[in-house]
């Protein structure tokens, strides 16, 4: 896990017989004076980071219309101009495998038979179907006697078993079996299994302590290698159109689910036009607090471009019924969800465009209040919706389950199981594709062959990698880490004296970024710069759940005091102050910004982008020589905002720099995030793009350096070694190699500051101490 990092450090404020009263506090020359009586701005600035993105997400929904423009002439001409948004959809929910060509097996054994049940108008067998590799559907299978009148993949909620649909299992009231009452009607059913919400069991304390469901612990690994729990279930959803649309294609299929169930449908319908008719029960409302719904619900970048109105709009002209139905109360999956009110599903309802010609969407409640779920008005609407006219009425004959050892459980791990397969393995394959990806497609000599021993002594134009870099830089700021479609605004610079030692002056400095985004670090200037003389600085970045001055402690950290220790070397330094600090308010923050297409990196790059902006006025900087070095989160910042911001001339990456695939998304290592309470690390579909490696690719030809602990748990040795081996070999290929270095030291998660030191002596050309 990230170490936290932080001290409470006592200050002596300017000079000691000064007045402790703020008014006396001195400005930097050129600026307001800070005027804020907090000592640590953290919560203030947090505060602010938040309302800017509430807003930001506000105003999401007025901006969406630049990607709709419905043309309802035909239904062939409409379902073309939605087609883009239809695939952006399945982008964002990693619905992108190619699935496998669809068997349908009905499995079992003495004990459990595959006929599960049988009454007088259909039977009932226990099936599984292929999917993707090493994944499948699996649940139940309902044939009525007689030929079918139509077809449906009935979804429950995700702690509702196949079994309770039909009757086979206690739990859910006849009046809820809305998959048995489907099936008296003569309607064919695949009843799929999801996995469930149920915690995740281990004897590993750390993961027990992480608190994830099943439902999580799928979310998380998967996000990053850009596939999606959501995604998976809406694959075996639509394989199982596959097979049944394979038996005849003419046949008229629908979909109907009840909650987590009725997301799936949902997004099924929205996404296949093969699917005539859904049924939504217990999922629909506006979508403005997703961020506050459990966190495997949380959908790169949705309220950008979708609403539910919207994914409504890509079922439309087919038949869409919406019913409100009570769902479960849930609380502690990193978000709740609870039964949503009817003038906000109403609100929504009435947001789904109005098509000319094509019948509107049926929206069923109990006079405002909720119905069902698979109410009778609700089903009536869905199989007319099929070409099916049906009174829906239940009959008292029940299905009598024939297994006599059957575990759901058991269906359950192997759900689980496979999903963590297949991602495990797109994470073992994942430094392959990310080859392909860019370093292929910029050397592309590589990938070919021409790339051989026969050319030891030649080396690759640094020109020519730089500018075929150039077009990853942009999709890694705009695709990976997210950015604001928002201004800068002028820095309104305000600053304060806090500190005054021997050899150097701090001051606290703020600057405003975007609304009411602000910047806060501290400002450390050495004594006696001469007149018209411009310094390098390094910028000094805290780790998680520091301050600034941590950075000045006076080796009361880990931080061993390198900003005040660089001070006294010459240098400007600067310490901002990141957002990850107060634990899951900057989680919350990351969650809210997801949705937008924005990470909390989209927050620090701006952040940086304006502090890089304002330094390089100061009279005494070199704008030329600004540095970066940062440990932990600050390492992680090392390689994400010098990235992209190309005013920073070098960047040094401490106690973080790490082979970042394995550690976010592997089920294999006891110490990678999926055992740890960081849920906001996975990013999506990083793992296919940019790895540490990946992200130092694009700072060439600027100088990068490792600072590396034996001791430091945050990885280990031998990752680091490999993942560094690759950026070295590149920078020697480019005849860089002199610009690039690594030093390991026998110690843990700590700043270090030899050889760091040294490379930021000989690369901002800066002369070392004399003694």
């Amino acid at each position: 896990m990230k170490r936290t990092l932080s001290v409470v450090v006592p200050f002596i404020l300017a000079v000691a017989a000064c007045s402790s009263a703020w008014a006396d506090l001195q400005a930097l020359p050129g600026t307001k004076l800070l005027e804020w009586q907090e000592e640590d701005l953290s919560i203030r600035l947090m505060d602010g980071a938040h309302q800017f993105v509430d807003e930001y997400i506000q105003t999401a929904r007025a901006k969406r219309a630049r990607f709709w423009a419905y043309d309802s002439s035909s239904k062939q001409a409409y379902n073309a101009s939605v087609k883009w948004n239809r695939q952006e959809l399945l982008s964002i929910i990693g619905a992108v495998d190619e699935r496998l060509p669809v068997a349908m097996e009905h499995f079992g054994d003495a004990a459990n038979p595959p006929l599960v049940a049988e009454t007088t108008t259909y039977r009932v067998f226990q099936v599984r179907w292929s999917v993707l590799e090493g994944v499948f559907g699996e649940g139940l299978l309902v044939q009525p006697k007689r030929r079918p009148r139509a077809h449906v993949v009935a979804l429950p909620d995700a702690d509702q078993t196949p079994e309770q649909l039909m009757g086979l299992a206690a739990g859910l009231d006849p009046q809820r079996q809305f998959a048995r009452r489907l099936a008296e009607h003569g309607f064919e059913l695949v009843i799929p299994t999801l996995v469930s919400r149920s915690k995740l069991a281990s004897a590993d304390a750390r993961l027990r302590r992480s608190d994830q469901t099943q439902r999580e612990w799928i979310y998380r690994q998967a996000f990053h290698m850009g596939r999606h729990i959501i995604g998976y279930e809406v694959q075996k959803v639509l394989a199982a159109v596959d097979w049944l649309k394979g038996k005849d294609t003419q046949a008229p299929v629908g979909v109907v689910g009840y909650a987590e169930g009725g997301l799936i449908a949902f997004y099924a319908a929205a996404v296949d036009t093969r699917i005539d008719a859904a049924l939504i029960s217990g999922y629909f409302d506006a979508r403005e607090n997703v961020w506050a719904e459990p966190i495997y619900r949380n959908v790169w970048s949705l309220l950008r471009r979708f609403g539910d109105a919207e994914i409504a709009s890509l079922i439309l002209p087919r038949s869409l019924v919406i019913e409100l139905s009570a769902v479960p109360t849930l609380t502690g999956h990193k978000g709740a969800w609870h039964t949503p009110e009817f003038d906000s599903v109403s609100r929504e309802f009435d947001r789904i465009p109005t098509v000319a010609a094509f019948p509107r969407p049926t929206l069923i409640h109990d006079d405002g209040h909720p119905t069902g779920p698979g109410s009778v008005p609700a089903l009536k609407r869905f199989a007319r919706g099929l070409g099916v006219e049906s009174d829906m009425t239940l009959s008292t004959e029940i299905p009598e389950e024939q297994r006599r050892s059957f575990k759901p459980g058991d269906r359950q791990r192997r759900a689980v199981r496979q999903l963590e397969n297949h991602v495990q393995d797109l994470v073992r394959e994942s430094e392959h594709r990310r080859d392909r990806f860019f370093l292929y497609h910029v050397m592309p000599e590589l990938a070919d062959g021409r790339w051989s021993t026969e050319r030891r002594h030649d080396t690759h134009s640094l020109e020519k990698f730089v500018d075929g870099a150039a077009p990853f830089r942009r999709q890694f700021h705009t695709e990976a880490m997210g950015r604001f479609e928002a201004p800068l605004l002028a820095p309104n610079p305000r600053t304060r004296r806090i500190l005054d030692t021997e050899k150097w002056t701090a001051y606290d400095v703020v600057l405003d970024v975007m609304g009411d985004l602000f910047a806060w670090g501290v400002l450390v200037v050495p004594k006696g710069i001469p007149v018209g003389q411009r310094r390098p600085v390094v910028v000094c970045q805290h780790g998680r759940n520091g301050v600034p001055r941590d950075t000045i402690d006076g080796n009361k950290s880990a931080y061993n005091n390198f900003a005040g220790r660089l001070a006294e070397r010459g240098f400007v330094t600067f310490a901002p102050h990141n957002l990850y600090r107060g634990e899951d308010r900057y989680r919350w923050l990351d969650r809210k910004a997801n949705t937008v297409k924005a990470t909390l990196f989209s927050f620090i790059i701006a952040q940086h982008d304006q502090i890089l902006r304002w330094l390089e006025t100061l009279p005494f900087v070199d704008g030329e020589r600004i540095a970066f070095y940062g440990l932990s989160y600050g390492g992680e910042t090392a390689v994400r905002v010098p990235t992209i911001l190309d005013k920073y001339c070098l960047s040094i990456c401490s106690g973080d720099f790490n082979q970042w695939t394995r550690k976010v998304a592997a089920t294999d290592q006891p110490f990678t995030f999926m055992r740890t309470i960081e849920w906001e690390m996975p990013y999506w579909n990083l793992g296919h793009t940019f790895d540490y490696a990946e992200m130092t690719y694009l700072m060439v030809p600027r100088p990068f350096m490792v600072e590396r602990g034996h001791l430091d748990r945050v990885g280990r040795d031998r990752w680091v070694a490999s993942e560094y081996a690759k950026v070295r070999w590149l920078y020697a290929q480019l005849g860089i190699a002199e610009r690039t270095e690594i030093e390991f030291f026998q110690g843990g998660h700590s700043i270090n500051g030899e050889g760091t030191f040294q490379f930021l002596h000989k690369h901002l050309d800066w002369p070392g101490p004399t003694n």
